[in-house]
């Protein structure tokens, strides 16, 4: 996965999250990554994101648990 991402005129963080890890989920992840830009909501051509790694998946058992639980 790469660790920069050069955006495009016209996108925006959900489709720049879909586009590097093919989920939209992680959002917060990207805009944690880069806080210079969060304010950012329609991004230019030729800006340069860090792209962090994907979060480890949870298993889905433990999403539905509470969180006393997990």
């Amino acid at each position: 996965m790469p660790n920069e991402y050069m955006t495009e005129s016209g996108d925006v963080w959900d489709l720049i999250s879909w586009r590097v890890y093919k989920d939209e989920a992680f959002i917060s992840q990207l805009i944690n990554a880069n806080p210079d830009k969060r304010h950012i909501a329609k991004f230019n051509g030729n800006v340069i994101l860090k792209i962090p790694d994907m979060p480890e998946a949870v298993p889905y058992s433990a999403i539905n648990m509470p969180p006393w639980k997990r």
